[in-house]
């Protein structure tokens, strides 16, 4: 089973991926990892990427789908992956439907919506701390999550940090551009039966409901 995880920026989409990928056994495949690969392995598509990141301006839909077909042929994901960051649009959306009937005839696709108030996600953000150790990268809030010692990792002792953008304004004008950009794509899953919503308040019974749905969407 092949899952998208879709939800505004602090909708929580990277942590219940991961949980999710480590619980179902399916490898979560970020991409912006998938672009940073690239990029160190010098292919001919992590210079293409590398050329839109450096002008600043998004990659496009053609370079990510190549992309991320590429990742999708490797072996550890010949039986699911949890997409995280992959579609972004209806053509993307599209070309990973085709891609998987073409390649992958019997795989089921599925969208995880995590449909997130934007106050609950400013609040989230602005009160984001991240570990400073990249091999960690646990996440933290000083108001519901906070460290155990004041900016300090519980997992591997290293300093914590809140990221330069994780501020209101910033935060605001993302979630502006998610709404109208998501849209269309939301609606595609919906039109073809393959859409879990879900305002993970909890994220314990969020994680215990998706997998219920995915493991009835399955038999279906």
């Amino acid at each position: 089973m092949y899952i998208v995880m879709l939800g505004a920026p602090g909708s929580g989409k990277g942590t219940i991926g991961k949980i999710l990928s480590t619980d179902l056994n399916l490898v979560h495949v970020s991409t912006g990892d998938i672009f940073r690969e690239q990029i160190n392995k010098n292919t001919n598509l992590g210079k293409k990427i590398q050329k839109y990141l450096e002008e600043g301006a998004l990659v496009p839909d053609d370079v990510v789908i190549e992309t991320v077909k590429a990742r999708l042929l490797e072996e550890d994901v010949e039986n699911g992956a949890i997409l995280d960051g992959f579609p972004r649009t209806v053509a993307q959306a599209e070309a990973l439907r085709d891609f998987l009937k073409e390649n992958k005839p019997g795989a089921k696709r599925v969208a995880i919506e995590l449909d997130v108030p934007d106050d609950e996600i400013i609040k989230r953000v602005v009160n984001r701390l991240i570990c400073t150790n990249k091999s960690c990268g646990a996440i933290y809030n000083k108001e519901t999550k906070p460290p155990k010692k004041e900016n300090i990792c519980d997992v591997c002792g290293s300093s914590l940090k809140r990221r330069d953008d994780d501020n209101k304004e910033t935060v605001t004008k993302r979630l502006g551009i998610y709404h109208q950009n998501s849209k269309d794509l939301i609606d595609f899953y919906r039109k073809n039966n393959a859409l879990y919503s879900i305002y993970p308040q909890d994220l314990d019974i969020a994680v215990k409901n998706i997998k219920e749905f995915l493991e009835e969407y399955k038999r279906k």
